[in-house]
């Protein structure tokens, strides 16, 4: 059977600081500039899930994106939706939230629910010209 991607959209907005708790608030500008703002800033983050694998040949199906549907909105949005990811998400207690760290964060917590034959690709848009992507490697 040919391999097939199949892709799901979802988005999430929150909020988040960037910065290093053990530098100063100038040093934490200097590298992270506005992103550090104190009080914080948001991001209408924008999802994609891609899984790739072989076609089921009785259900022709690579997986049911409607079961991708829930999972995502179980395990990302309804984690990360409306949040203060430093505060409120316990995955960032003590991880900065880039949208790298969101990225990876995103993709373990899916991956662990996924069947192990299905390749997993997240790619995270902070902004519609700022996106990351991971894959497990």
């Amino acid at each position: 059977m040919p391999k097939v991607t199949v892709h799901r959209k979802a988005h999430f907005n929150a909020a988040h600081r960037l910065y290093c708790k053990d530098w100063s608030d100038e040093k934490n500008f200097e590298i992270f500039s506005k992103c550090s703002n104190p009080n914080f800033h948001g991001h209408n983050y924008e999802l994609i899930v891609s899984l790739t694998g072989e076609i089921d040949p009785i259900t022709g199906y690579v997986y049911d994106l409607g079961v991708l549907k829930d999972l995502i909105k179980s395990e990302i949005e309804e984690a990360f939706d409306h949040k203060n990811l430093n505060i409120e998400v316990v995955e960032f207690k003590n991880l900065n939230p880039t949208a790298e760290n969101i990225c990876v964060v995103t993709y373990n917590k899916l991956r662990k629910h996924l069947p192990e034959n299905l390749d997993l690709k997240i790619t995270l848009y902070e902004t519609p010209r700022n996106f990351v992507s991971f894959s497990g490697d």
